[in-house]
């Protein structure tokens, strides 16, 4: 197993987060950005203990930042594929009055606020052509719950090598009610948020797990 420097890897996310535009679109200053998320510093060290260096499919943690700080749609025009400079952008039949319908399913226990960490995360190959349905129950069984909207926003905006051809990914963890399940995919070069049906498999689509324990800023 690789090791390598959780601190480190944190630092890289913060400041690619800052490189991007965060703070501004949060509408703070970079110093306040960087505070407001300093608490996870310390808590990335102690849960990445162990895990191994980030790969393409697997990576030991996320800094996630949240709907309540920036808008998913504005986030998800940051994201582009590896070496690509084409922004993210959602798919036409997921209209923008949709997304605030899609929260957190209940067995996450998403903390509240504006960022928080994801642990252990992997895009779920092994569940490619297989339903999100079957997939959850996959997951569950190995210990392991899906990822949301804003995580998978997260995994993409901090490793964009996580989203290739064939190697795509559903968000299960993020639902209104209704048969569909968020997934991200690849669209004219560029990242798509869009949504696929609960029961329907995909050839190029898994869906992504983590570690079922967040950990937030209280």
């Amino acid at each position: 197993m690789i090791t390598f420097d959780p601190v480190s890897e944190f630092d890289r996310q913060v400041d690619g987060l800052v490189r991007l535009g965060y703070p501004a679109l949060a509408g703070r200053s970079e110093e306040d950005f960087r505070d407001l998320v300093a608490p996870l510093r310390d808590r990335a060290a102690a849960g990445a203990d162990g895990l191994a260096a980030p790969t393409e499919a697997r990576v030991p943690f996320l800094l996630v930042v949240t709907r309540d700080l920036v808008s998913v749609p504005e986030r998800l025009a940051l994201t582009t594929l590896a070496g690509k400079r084409k922004p993210g952008f959602l798919d036409r039949n997921f209209p923008l009055d949709d997304l605030p319908k899609f929260d957190p399913i209940k067995e996450l226990e998403v903390p509240a606020g504006p960022a928080y960490l994801l642990f252990d995360v992997d895009r779920g190959e092994e569940f490619r052509n297989l339903p999100p349905a079957a997939a959850m129950e996959g997951m569950t069984a190995q210990g392991r719950l899906p990822l949301t909207i804003d995580e998978g926003i997260a995994f993409i905006t901090h490793f964009p090598a996580a989203l290739a051809s064939n190697r795509c990914f559903s968000l299960v963890g993020s639902r209104c009610g209704d048969k569909r399940v968020p997934a991200l995919w690849i669209s004219q070069g560029a990242p798509k948020l869009g949504w696929c049906w609960y029961g329907n498999p995909h050839t190029w689509l898994g869906s992504a797990t983590a570690h079922p324990v967040r950990v937030g800023l209280e």
